[in-house]
């Protein structure tokens, strides 16, 4: 499961864009609390403190305890050129509220893909799912085995085990996460077949 993150916050005096360029220059990142029901609250954060959290990996996907409210960080606004993060926005939630989550995928057991040990090329198509669970049982990562998967075949959400309490997100329809391709090798060679006839069809011309 996620770790719980605690970050400690300050109330936000002023709203507007001036006074957000002056907590910045403070070191201090903007941000607001929303949601269950109560009244937004404009919160200001150590820029520092919150890039060790962000550094962690799965900021987005962890609880974070802010002054003693539980949140679910929603999105992080960061500057187009310095990467600085500008604004965070952060869901109010229950102990065991339901919460949607973008969980990261890793692939297990790819010795054991006829596909890969042939030569095959693994494409992600989807790096991270979209699930809904228990806020109190968030998991880290999806695993996925690759365990008898040949080149052209694909792994689809039906076939994912998936963390006990979780769920897609998704569930009209039986969406691709990967599928293992063709190697590189075997489609060059397919090329140079075809590319004799061309250069005769041309040299008759």
């Amino acid at each position: 499961m996620s770790e719980t993150l605690t970050l400690s916050a300050e109330a936000r005096d002023r709203a507007g864009k001036g006074a957000s360029r002056d907590l910045r220059r403070q070191g201090r990142v903007p941000a607001v609390i929303y949601g269950n029901k109560e009244e937004p609250e404009g919160i200001h954060l150590g820029e520092r403190e919150l890039m060790k959290a962000l550094m962690t990996g799965h900021f987005m996907n962890s609880v974070v305890m802010i002054n003693g409210t539980r949140t679910l960080p929603k999105d992080v606004q960061f500057h187009p050129v310095t990467d600085r993060p500008l604004h965070v926005d952060f869901l109010r939630i229950g102990e065991h509220s339901t919460v949607h989550v973008n969980v990261p995928v890793h692939f297990a057991d790819e010795e054991a893909s006829p596909g890969l040990k042939r030569g095959g090329v693994l494409n992600v198509v989807r790096h991270e799912l979209e699930l809904i669970c228990d806020a109190a049982e968030i998991p880290d990562e999806v695993v996925i085995s690759l365990k008898g998967f040949d080149v052209g075949e694909s792994v689809h959400i039906s076939q994912v085990n998936l963390p006990s309490g979780a769920k897609s997100a998704i569930t009209d329809r039986d969406f691709t996460i990967a599928t293992i391709v063709a190697p590189s090798g075997l489609k060059s060679e397919q090329g140079d077949n075809e590319t004799p006839a061309a250069e005769s069809e041309g040299g008759e011309g």
